[in-house]
This record gives C-alpha cells, sequence and structure tokens, in this order.
C-alpha cells in the first residue's frame, strides 16, 4: 500500500536559513515548525525532507558537519514531538569549483530528491505535498507530482493547516 507524504524544504521551512545552516549553535527553528510536522503526521502523512546544500560543493562545510546539523535538527524537533521519517540533500552547486560537483538531478528544481525518497518509501506522489520557501521547491515540486505550497515566513503550522485542508478537498473530490 503506498503512503502519503509532506515534502519539506529545510532552511527558510523548518529551520531559519541563516545562510548556508551547517553549525549546530545555527540550528533555530521556524516558528511552527513542531507543531506542523505533528500535525501531518497525525494526518497520515510521513515527513520527508528534500534540502540542497551547495555549501558542500562550495567548500563552505563538508557532509560530516551537514549531518551533524540534520542530526541536531530531527532530535529538537523530536522532543517537540515532531518525527522526521527522512532527510535526504543535494551537495552540488553549479558555480561548484569543481566541475563534477556542479550537474546533477537532484538540486532543486529538478526533482530528483523528491523522486527517489517516493521510490524508497513508496510514495503516492498524487497525495502528497511539498511545502518551500522557494520558487525552485515549487517548480521541484510539481515536477515531481506533487502539490507544491509556497512558505512566505510566519508560522509553518499556519500553512500547514491549510495544505492538509487542500489535500482533503482534493481526496474527497
Amino acid at each position: 500500500m503506498q503512503r502519503r507524504a509532506i515534502f519539506l524544504d529545510r532552511d527558510g521551512v523548518i529551520n531559519v536559513d541563516t545562510g548556508y545552516p551547517h553549525k549546530i549553535e545555527d540550528c533555530q527553528l521556524i516558528p511552527g515548525a513542531a507543531a506542523a510536522i505533528r500535525r501531518a503526521r497525525d494526518e497520515g502523512y510521513m515527513i520527508l525532507v528534500v534540502t540542497n546544500q551547495g555549501g558542500i560543493a562550495l567548500g563552505y562545510y563538508d557532509e560530516a558537519a551537514l549531518n551533524r546539523f540534520n542530526n541536531h535538527l530531527a532530535a529538537q524537533l523530536a522532543e517537540d514531538g515532531a518525527k522526521l521519517d527522512a532527510i535526504t540533500f543535494c551537495p552540488h552547486h553549479p558555480s561548484s569549483p569543481d566541475p563534477s560537483q556542479r550537474e546533477c538531478s537532484c538540486r532543486k528544481p529538478k526533482p530528483g530528491m523528491l523522486l527517489g525518497l517516493a521510490r524508497e518509501h513508496n510514495i503516492n506522489m498524487a497525495a502528497s505535498a511539498m511545502i518551500g520557501d522557494r520558487i525552485t521547491d515549487i517548480e521541484a515540486g510539481e515536477a515531481a507530482g506533487v502539490r507544491a505550497f509556497l512558505f512566505e515566513g510566519g508560522s509553518l503550522d499556519t500553512l500547514m493547516g491549510k495544505v492538509l485542508a487542500t489535500m482533503r478537498e482534493g481526496q474527497d473530490g
């Protein structure tokens, strides 16, 4: 049986985007992030994080630093009862000094990260949604076949309520 998911961008949606955040001391939750994740999980959605992390290709930090940040973020959310099911990232950047780190199929707006998680977790994309704070997030969601919603700040929980209501309407109609 296929599952439903809410795909979330990380920086600017779950945590404050301080400009390539990768240090634990810079990990600050967006207002309503934990409540939004709890709300979606209560309605039976998996929570899958898809994040461009071009700072790796640009040499700002390495995968170990990213993993420490992601683990801290997940633990901070879990303390508030908000469990993430998976976090995946794209380490590439078109301006990388290493030509092999410039082009890929996973950097949003391409849908590779979403499609990979969908295969791995048996996700019904037509019954799933993407929330991001940039047009590239929206384009990736649409290219992957999910409904996409732009988070423009404020409380993520407020937007999540609207997203879930829209998804329920789509099931009924």
